[in-house]
């Protein structure tokens, strides 16, 4: 969590350092078996370990035909598909 804290700190000024913090914390996690919660897992690229701002690292749609939210990495391009409903509340920066 820590780790996560200090990534969205460095994120504007030190993009790399904030990436290299995600990465340490993500296998932090794995070697000690420790679960993410859905709000931190939803924060980064799985792919590129990038933290995932909109406007800044992520592009996010809505389709609402679908009900889902699509955020797009801007770093490597990946798309995550997320599905909501009425109860679904999108996450505040």
């Amino acid at each position: 969590r820590i780790l996560f804290e200090l990534a969205e700190k460095e994120f504007k000024a030190h993009p790399e350092r904030s990436r290299r913090y995600i990465q340490l914390a993500r296998k932090i996690g794995l070697r000690y078996n420790v679960r993410l919660s859905k709000e931190l897992k939803r924060k980064f690229c799985k792919n590129c370990n990038s933290l995932l701002i909109p406007g800044f690292s992520s592009r996010v749609r809505i389709k609402s035909k679908e009900k889902i939210v699509e955020v797009e990495c801007l770093n490597c391009g990946k798309i995550y598909r997320y599905p909501y409903s009425k109860k679904f509340k999108v996450l505040k920066e």
